[in-house]
């Protein structure tokens, strides 16, 4: 960036992002090249799965142990021209203030959102009154920030009944979004659409609601979370049997060139 040029102010573009007329179609990467390739093909925003983010590096997602894998991405996708926001799991730490710091860090590097879950690991949930101590601490020590508050109950099938209970609970704490994965008949969309003021994010599934309807329910937000690796994955071996089979290949891959590219710029 020419140093006559004014610092982009991302959190405040990603948090405007959440209150268009269309909703934000969110991707979700992995790593550098990941995201510079969704950044290329126009995408305004990109968030990070946790599960890439873990499996890459050979670890489990969800049980916590990828504090230091996720700043690395964080800190290589922070130099990315559009925000990026970072899946940090239930925040690495029980501890509030230890929770804020690290937030606190991604901020530093220019992170303009995180996502953060209630879920723990063993399939259980967080008690939402601790919950909402963790979101308190982030927003306290970062306040510009984007929190979206991902409610765990429908992706861990536990306690629906609960789900808004902790909505509340959430957006009282200071939280900019709220996430509910797994959530995907039409009508419980609606009605928690109609139970927060705050933007609505629910993950894409091919069997729910496509994106033109979940537009009309009210989404402002819908994210691809860990199908774009997964899909990556199916990739990676579908071309590794068709040189094996001399067969053809189905997508169109980029030239040895085009990838390098990628690094030569900030997307």
């Amino acid at each position: 960036m020419n140093a006559d040029q004014p610092t982009m102010n991302k959190p405040k573009i990603f948090h405007e992002l959440h209150h268009r007329d269309e909703p934000l179609v969110l991707p979700n990467a992995w790593d550098f090249g990941s995201a510079a390739a969704l950044v290329a093909e126009g995408f305004p925003a990109i968030g990070t799965t946790s599960l890439g983010v873990a499996v890459a590096a050979g670890l489990p997602d969800g049980t916590g142990v990828t504090r230091d894998e996720t700043l690395a991405v964080a800190t290589r996708l922070a130099r990315l021209a559009v925000p990026v926001t970072v899946d940090i799991e239930g925040g690495f730490s029980e501890n509030p203030g230890e929770v804020a710091d690290y937030v606190a860090r991604l901020a530093e590097l220019g992170i303009a959102g995180v996502n953060l879950e209630d879920g723990r690991s063993e399939s259980t949930l967080a008690e939402p009154g601790h919950q909402a101590e963790l979101i308190g601490a982030i927003k306290a020590r970062t306040p510009e920030l984007f929190v979206n508050a991902r409610v765990d109950t429908y992706w861990l099938k536990l306690q629906h009944d609960s789900t808004l209970a902790r909505v509340g609970r959430y957006t009282d704490a200071g939280a900019d979004g709220i996430f509910v994965p797994g959530m995907t008949d039409p009508v419980e969309i609606t009605g928690l659409v109609a139970a927060t003021a705050l933007p609505v994010n629910i993950l894409y599934a091919a069997n729910g609601p496509s994106i033109a309807a979940l537009a009309e329910l009210g989404v402002r937000r819908i994210s691809t979370g860990s199908l774009l690796y997964r899909t990556a994955l199916a990739a990676v071996v579908d071309a590794a049997r068709a040189v094996c089979d001399d067969g053809p290949f189905t997508i169109e891959v980029p030239t040895y060139r085009e990838v390098q590219a990628i690094t030569a710029s900030d997307a």
